[in-house]
C-alpha cells in the first residue's frame, strides 16, 4: 500500500482494521486470558501440538496478521522484526513441548498488532486502546451504540468492555474464598482429631 493510499484511511477505517487485527491476534495468542493483563493461550499454541502441520499453520496465520499490518500502512521495515520472531515461531516450533511452550510466551501475532498499534498512534493520534484489549465486546458495543443511548452512557461502556476482567476478578475471589473455606475445614477437623 502506498503512502497516498494510507493517508487516504479515516481514523473510524483505521481502527477497524486494527480491530481486525486484534481479534485474530486474539484468537492466535489469548483465547484465554489471565483477568487483566494481556497474557494468554490461544489457537498458535494449540496448533503447535500437532507436529510439522500446526507449527507451519501458526506460521500461515501469522503472515496473515503481517498482511493484517500492511493494510493500515505500516511500513515493511517496521514488520521485518514480526517475520522473524514468526519464523523463529516455526523453527522452534518443531522442537516437541519447547515449541509449545515457547508459543505461550513469544506471541508474534500480538508483536504484530503492538507494531501495528503504535504506528497508528503515531500516524493517525488514535489514543483509545478499547478496540485491541477487547475487540469483540468493543465491536459488539460499537453497533450496540448506535441503536441505543443507553449503550453510548460511558459507565455502561466501560462495564462493557471490562466484563472479560470483572468475571475473572470475581472468580479468583470466589476460588480463593473457597480456598481458605477448605483449609479452615481441614484445620478444624485436623485440630478434632488431635484431641
Amino acid at each position: 500500500m502506498s503512502e497516498q493510499q494510507q493517508k487516504k484511511l479515516s481514523q473510524q477505517e483505521v481502527i477497524r482494521l486494527e480491530r481486525d487485527l486484534a481479534k485474530f491476534a486474539n484468537m492466535m495468542d489469548s483465547v484465554v486470558r489471565i483477568p487483566f493483563t494481556k497474557q494468554g493461550v490461544g489457537a498458535d499454541a494449540a496448533l503447535s501440538t500437532i507436529p510439522v502441520a500446526g507449527d507451519v499453520a501458526g506460521f500461515v496465520l501469522t503472515c496473515y496478521a503481517i498482511y493484517k499490518a500492511k493494510q493500515i500502512g505500516v511500513p515493511q521495515s517496521k514488520l521485518k522484526p514480526v517475520l522473524k520472531l514468526a519464523m523463529m515461531d516455526a523453527v522452534v516450533g518443531f522442537i516437541p513441548v519447547l515449541g509449545t511452550v515457547f508459543d505461550v510466551f513469544i506471541r508474534p501475532s500480538r508483536k504484530a498488532l503492538s507494531i501495528v498499534h503504535e504506528h497508528i498512534r503515531e500516524e493517525y493520534q488514535i489514543r483509545s486502546e478499547s478496540h485491541v484489549i477487547h475487540p469483540f465486546l468493543h465491536e459488539s458495543l460499537e453497533s450496540k451504540q448506535q441503536t441505543s443511548a443507553f449503550w453510548r452512557n460511558p459507565v455502561v461502556a466501560w462495564i462493557w468492555l471490562h466484563l472479560p476482567d470483572l468475571l475473572g476478578a470475581v472468580f479468583l475471589v470466589l476460588l480463593l474464598m473457597a480456598m481458605w473455606l477448605g483449609f479452615s475445614w481441614l484445620w478444624q477437623w485436623w485440630q478434632t482429631l488431635s484431641i
